[in-house]
């Protein structure tokens, strides 16, 4: 079978190669992967920043779907045959996340999904929504159920609320599509004109480029009427965490979930003091979680935004294309 892996750091060192495919032990299943889909953490991952100590050589990304084509023993809850999505963290089932659940993610230091084939453990697929195919449910593991536990199990974002959102990558966009689904007013940041544009024709109500506006917490709150919004979906990080806190209501969540900026920073702990605001770290959220998820964006018909959509020989060019933050929405690689 194919597979990518890498044995040093660094893009440059993320090679095809022909691989013998695995057999699921106890507990597993076999994946013939059919669609992956790429998150920013893949590059960290690749270039060495997100675990220097990693175990290499390795096979990357997190974020696929396909068929079961095989079961180990004492598995029962799916079947060959089952069309399914994996799950990110996962042994995280349900309830709270405890420290033990960060060794079980996957594209490491558990199984990476970069091959035609892959053993993961039963209890870490989700059968994909209703009208969803390969390619719609690859995108979804990460963005959309970080998205979601953002909006829905951290900031619990009820119907008239107003949801802040910065950027346009996968889990902004995912982000704006179930605000609005919630019933939310959407702000939306971007420091490009045609991003925002596309942002509005998905429901965004309102729209800022932080380049122009680069004391974009004021038109935030110029726009809420000096309120605040309810809920912030903190994608970057230190850079702009002060700026997002400035601009929350009293008692309102900064769901910080990105570090594009950086893990290290000043932040004004006078705001969360004084506003009694809640910061709630984000990894992504359970399986339970992710089959809430499931259920919503089937019963309300939405669909992933995707910028584009490379073959499976394309991985080392879209993994150059995501870091050239050039796209709107999620990319895709497509088994061939």
């Amino acid at each position: 079978m194919r597979a990518y892996r890498f044995d040093r750091f660094g893009l440059e060192h993320l090679r095809q190669e022909t691989l013998e495919p695995p057999v699921p032990g106890p507990g597993e299943v076999l994946l013939d992967v059919q669609a992956i889909s790429l998150n920013f953490r893949d590059l960290l991952v690749i270039k060495g920043l997100y675990n220097p100590r990693l175990e290499l050589p390795a096979i990357p990304l997190s974020d696929g779907a396909g068929d079961i084509v095989a079961i180990g023993d004492g598995v029962d809850r799916v079947r060959v045959g089952d069309r399914v999505m994996s799950h990110f963290v996962s042994g995280w089932i349900d309830g709270p996340f405890h420290t033990r659940y960060a060794g079980t993610t996957l594209g490491l230091p558990r199984a990476g999904l970069a091959a035609e084939q892959v053993t993961l453990p039963a209890e870490a697929v989700v059968p994909l929504p209703v009208g969803y195919d390969f390619t719609q449910a690859a995108t979804l593991p990460i963005a959309a159920l970080t998205a979601w536990s953002a909006l829905v199990t951290k900031g619990s974002v009820q119907p008239g609320q107003t949801v802040l959102t910065l950027g346009t990558g996968g889990v902004s966009i995912f982000a704006l599509q179930l605000a609005k689904a919630l019933g939310a007013t959407v702000i939306i940041t971007s420091s490009s004109a045609e991003k925002l544009a596309r942002a509005r024709e998905l429901g965004a109500d309102y729209t800022i480029n932080y380049r122009q506006t680069p004391e974009w917490d004021k038109a935030v709150l110029e726009i809420t009427g000096n309120a605040g919004v309810d809920v912030t979906v903190e994608t970057v990080g230190a850079a702009t965490l002060n700026r997002s806190l400035a601009a929350m209501r009293g008692g309102g969540t900064v769901a910080l979930l990105g570090a594009l900026a950086g893990l290290e920073g000043k932040i004004n702990v006078g705001l969360i003091l004084m506003k009694e605001l809640l910061v709630a770290g984000i990894l992504t959220g359970s399986r339970v979680a992710f089959e809430a998820l499931r259920e919503f964006v089937g019963e309300h018909s939405l669909r992933p935004v995707i910028d584009r959509r490379f073959p499976f020989d394309g991985l080392p060019a879209a993994l150059r294309y995501m870091e050239s933050g050039r796209h709107f929405g999620k990319i895709v690689v497509e088994r061939q």
